[in-house]
């Protein structure tokens, strides 16, 4: 058995209409006259390869942007939640920053993050994690997976998940897209049991990718001519050979041409100065203006890794320097993307993999705690403005509304659509892309 469960059902009369709706666009119907007479239901969407109503560059762009996408900054070393999310001034554990409101009435959260407090309507906090590792490797891989025993085979991250549920067969641009981050730990995720398909695309020196140009003694039509050649080739040696391996073999060289074709995604000269401007000239920034680019073209995963939050000494300068970037850079993420009408379609998620300790230590630092930390959710399919779970006054502990990560995790596939109940199989066996018990957080989705 495989990893997909069933083939699609066949078409039925709904999709039937879908269709001949899609065929007026070329008749003249408007881009919003036909989306409001379609629908475009999901059986109309998973028989889109029949048709060639993508020749249609309005519909293909109106298409792409319906797409969900999903853009994970990774707090790598673990954010403190009581220098962000969960503040408790006043208290012994509360540090030297105050809390401020937000627009939403009676939330709060630190004043390191004035930009956020004003953009509370695109935002979810969950401030109930108990994840229980506060080890790096072990917590790191619990919430990168959403697992939280090892299922005694190599399971794919969250990324590579999404991937496999959102990307596209005959896309041109990479499904999967992981940022280097000179101080992350090059942690770069896998694709498990999903197989390479669904790997990152992990950048380790540059925000380019590497080996995508074509040679300079190269020209474009010869380039152009030895690529029909190939799959000319290609075609007339796979006729008669129904082999999963050669499909496997041009589907690959099509997607590295596709990735080729799409270099300049990951290139910022490409933006203007003012838009470069407003994210700011650091890695973090730059990078999240790239992860922009990337959904706006179709990539269905990007994540970002900004480090290092392991702030053990002098945590309360760490957290000024690094938060303070945060909240501009994730606040002008949000405006960049509801300005292009890709807000409503993006999930983006901040958190790493545990937060610190209530506790100050002697070198005026916190260590790391798993057991009642915060996270954030931002835009596509959350109910802005709200929050889930409660801690103590002191921070110790969830004394509300208890999240697990594979909680956290079904609550960002019902976000954007995936079905958290679906299982892989792997052999004979399933494996639920959900671990098990994961329930979604009703509360704070739309």
């Amino acid at each position: 058995m495989g990893l997909f469960s069933s083939p699609p059902a066949a078409l039925g009369a709904s999709a039937i209409r879908n269709i001949e709706a899609a065929k007026n666009l070329r008749d003249g119907v408007s881009r919003r006259g036909f989306l409001q007479a379609s629908a475009v239901g999901a059986a109309f969407a998973a028989s889109m390869h029949q048709l060639d109503i993508l020749q249609s560059p309005v519909f293909a762009e109106e298409l792409k942007k319906q797409q969900k996408h999903v853009i994970l900054i990774w707090l790598a070393g673990g954010a403190s939640q009581l220098e962000t999310w969960d503040p408790k001034p006043g208290r012994a554990t509360g540090g030297p920053f105050a809390a401020i409101q937000t627009s939403t009435p009676g939330v709060s959260i630190s004043e390191l993050m004035p930009k956020m407090a004003q953009r509370m309507q695109h935002t979810a906090i969950i401030r109930s994690l108990n994840t229980k590792n506060a080890d790096h490797g072990g917590a790191a891989k619990i919430l990168e997976t959403g697992r939280a025993v090892d299922q005694g085979i190599p399971c794919p991250d969250l990324g590579a998940m999404i991937a496999h549920e959102l990307g596209r067969a005959d896309s041109q641009v990479p499904d999967y897209v992981s940022m280097y981050s000179s101080t992350e730990g090059r942690r770069q995720g896998g694709s498990g049991f999903l197989g390479g398909r669904y790997a990152p695309m992990f950048l380790t020196e540059q925000m380019i990718p590497e080996n995508t140009s074509r040679l300079e003694t190269l020209s474009d039509l010869d380039h152009s001519a030895r690529g029909d050649l190939r799959a000319f080739l290609a075609n007339k040696f796979r006729s008669g050979r129904p082999d999963l391996s050669v499909d496997s073999h041009n589907s690959a060289y099509q997607r590295v041409r596709g990735i080729m074709s799409s270099a300049s995604l990951f290139d910022i000269e490409q933006e203007s100065l003012a838009m470069r401007a407003k994210y700011g000239p650091t890695q973090f920034g730059e990078q999240c203006l790239v992860a922009r680019r990337l959904v706006e073209a179709g990539v269905p995963f990007v994540k970002i890794a900004r480090a290092w939050w392991d702030s053990h000494g002098q945590n309360f300068e760490t957290h000024l320097e690094l938060v303070t970037e945060l909240d501009h850079v994730l606040a002008t993420l949000i405006d960049d993307l509801a300005d292009r009408g890709l807000l409503e379609h993006t999930l983006i998620a901040t958190f790493g993999e545990f937060g610190r300790t209530p506790q100050i230590n002697s070198s005026l630092g916190r260590d790391h705690f798993a057991s009642a930390w915060s996270a954030s959710l931002h835009g596509a399919g959350i109910l802005g403005g709200s929050v889930h779970g409660k801690t103590d006054a002191d921070g110790q502990k969830v004394i509300e509304g208890e999240v697990r990560a594979s909680d956290l995790f079904a609550t960002i596939f019902q976000a954007i659509g995936i079905d958290y109940r679906k299982e892989y199989h792997v052999g004979a066996r399933p494996v639920p892309i959900t671990d098990f018990g994961g329930q979604p957080i009703r509360g704070i989705l739309a």
